[in-house]
Parts: C-alpha cells; sequence; structure tokens
C-alpha cells in the first residue's frame, strides 16, 4: 500500500498534544520526546541532497517525516500518514 506523502491529517486534532506542538514545514524547528527515530534516506533536491528521517509517536502512531535540506527554510517536518 503507497504511503501518501505530507498527506496532513483531518484536523490538528487529530494528532496527540505532543504532535500537534511540532512547526511542520519549518527546518530546524524541534520534534517531541515521544517521536521514535526509524529509517533515514538521502535524496537529490536540486540545490544539493537532502536527508529525510521517518519517525513514529509511540503516543498516538502518527508518522512523520523530517526534510533536513540546507537550501529549503520550509523543509523540516511533515505528516505522512495518521
Amino acid at each position: 500500500m503507497p504511503v501518501l506523502q505530507n498527506a496532513m491529517p483531518d484536523s490538528k486534532s487529530d494528532l496527540c498534544e505532543p504532535c500537534s506542538g511540532v512547526q511542520q514545514h519549518w527546518r530546524r524547528a524541534p520534534g517531541h520526546a515521544e517521536l521514535v527515530q526509524g529509517t533515514h534516506r538521502k535524496e537529490d533536491r536540486g540545490h544539493g541532497p537532502a536527508t529525510i528521517t521517518n519517525y513514529v509517536c509511540d503516543r498516538c502512531g502518527t508518522a512523520w517525516e523530517y526534510e533536513n535540506n540546507k537550501s529549503n527554510l520550509h523543509a523540516g517536518w511533515s505528516v505522512v500518514r495518521r
């Protein structure tokens, strides 16, 4: 089953309190303590490589990706699936 990239939950209330406090799409924004790191990969974004790391929230099960891309200030955290 394919995972929808950057799919947002129906509303912010679908996230647990720590997840709803994560600032999305802003590089260097902090996550929260209950995000468990998974795999990571490198992708070419045209202006240089980006490292994308997968996380899952231990509290509510939300899957996140964090894109570390120094040429894009709006990379950062995004919800992958709920």
